[in-house]
């Protein structure tokens, strides 16, 4: 017998030995169906408990005009205690009700919605930010007619206080912790805000409530891609550089934080197979061929489980790819088409 000390011998062991118990295997709709179902249930069990649903009290806080959009900064409740500072994007002369997206922020620096709806203070960082992840898609999409909501997660932009206090630590991980004290986690709280997000999106004049889309990178990804798997409302959804496998990103990497998990599903779930929880409404996939955080080779494996997921649900037209040659980045490439077609 050898003996084994190391810890990365015995998770990688352990991830061979016990395969995610609902990892879609089968081939028919009605396979399909009975697998969702079983899925999204599961899933919402993980994550619960969610906050008690409170009156939203939404106030306009802020107003400026900027790029031919006029901007309201809001403020709504989402649960006892808990505020979110958003941006609203209205395209001058829009063709009302529109379509809204909610268009939801990364790591991407400390400056959370600010970039996405391309709120520029004068600094340098935020400016490189925008540049260097094309971050501003709030803004791209309000500008071929699209109302935007851009939120602050929890711990980011103007709810970064407190977040952060214990030096170099990440405040993700270690706030992560606190919420598993109390049998919550991060991901099942940012999903609920978003999910109240959905309800003031939808609440505006402006806007179709039932032609609501999702959009975001990285972490924002990460929050698309749950938002959408439990939401319905969503009606299409776009999940940019973040499709991998948990083996990779998680186990392997490392690259993923206490914001972007939901403790106990990789029992019962890989990455595609919560993405695949979206089926039958579209999907947008983006993926970077040079993206260090989520290399190609892994997101081509995911997406290849996905394809099987949507042949299965017999709408394999309804999900879409750009694997485009660049980096960890919005591409945009097809995305204005996707949501054109689909809001």
């Amino acid at each position: 017998m050898t003996d084994v000390f190391d810890f990365d011998t015995y998770i990688m062991a352990y991830y061979d030995k016990h395969p995610p118990l609902m990892h879609f295997a089968g081939k028919s709709r009605d396979e399909w169906y009975v697998w969702q179902q079983r899925l999204r249930t599961k899933l919402l069990e993980l994550m619960e408990p969610f906050p008690e649903q409170v009156p939203p009290e939404a106030r306009v806080v802020e107003e400026r005009e900027q790029f031919g959009v006029h901007y309201e900064k809001v403020v709504y409740t989402t649960a006892e205690d808990v505020q979110v500072p958003a941006w609203l994007l209205i395209p001058e002369n829009v063709a009302t009700p529109a379509p809204g997206i909610i268009c939801l922020h990364g790591h991407g620096g400390p400056h959370g919605k600010d970039p996405v709806a391309h709120v520029d203070h004068g600094e340098e960082e935020l400016a490189r930010t925008i540049k260097n992840y094309n971050y501003d898609y709030g803004l791209q999409f309000a500008k071929r007619g699209f109302v935007t909501l851009c939120p602050d997660a929890r711990g980011f932009g103007e709810r970064r206080e407190g977040f952060r206090r214990f030096g170099n630590r990440d405040g993700c991980n270690v706030n992560g912790i606190m919420t598993f004290l109390f049998g919550m986690n991060l991901t099942a709280l940012n999903t609920w805000d978003d999910m109240r997000g959905l309800d003031y999106l939808g609440s505006r004049p402006e806007v179709d409530a039932d032609r609501l889309g999702c959009i975001g990178l990285s972490l924002g990804g990460t929050r698309s891609m749950y938002l959408s798997a439990v939401d319905e409302r969503v009606k299409a959804s776009s999940v940019v550089c973040y499709l991998t496998t948990f083996k990779q990103y998680a186990l392997t990497q490392g690259n993923f934080c206490g914001s972007q998990f939901v403790p106990g599903i990789l029992k019962y779930a890989e990455v595609a197979d919560i993405c695949g929880l979206v089926a039958p409404r579209p999907l947008l996939i983006e993926s970077g061929i040079q993206d260090g955080g989520f290399p190609i080779e892994a997101a081509r494996e995911a997406y290849a489980h996905l394809e099987r997921i949507y042949t299965a649900a017999q709408v394999p037209e309804s999900l879409w790819l750009d694997e485009f040659d660049g980096g960890h980045r919005f591409s945009g490439a097809k995305a204005f088409d996707f949501f054109n077609a689909y809001l």
